[in-house]
């Protein structure tokens, strides 16, 4: 099984009522994708963070393998939700996969 986790920032731009918009529709839009995308396993959003975080959104999902996970990356579904609701409104990302 392949872990992959991405941190994001926001962009600084944003107040704090769109900051709380913007997140529900990441984490909604994120978990959305279960049960859509061949290989995808598992996939939960956090945006609840303790004030000592240093980021505002993190991706936990588990893929069935490598191979699962790339093809997440390129599936139309995934790509559309990244480009419409996360890749507008974050500044940066950090990502880790590994293996299980």
């Amino acid at each position: 099984m392949i872990k992959h986790v991405i941190l994001w920032t926001l962009k600084a731009e944003f107040s704090k009522e769109q900051k709380d918009i913007i997140l529900a529709e990441m984490k909604d839009s994120l978990e959305g994708l279960a049960g859509k995308i061949p290989g995808l396993l598992d996939i939960r959003v956090y945006t609840n963070g303790l004030p000592s975080s240093n980021a505002d959104v993190m991706l936990d999902s588990s893929f069935e393998n490598e191979e699962a996970l790339k093809n997440y990356s390129v599936h139309p579904t995934h790509v559309e939700v990244a480009d419409t609701k996360v890749r507008p409104f974050t500044a940066t990302r950090s990502c880790l996969d590994f293996e299980l």
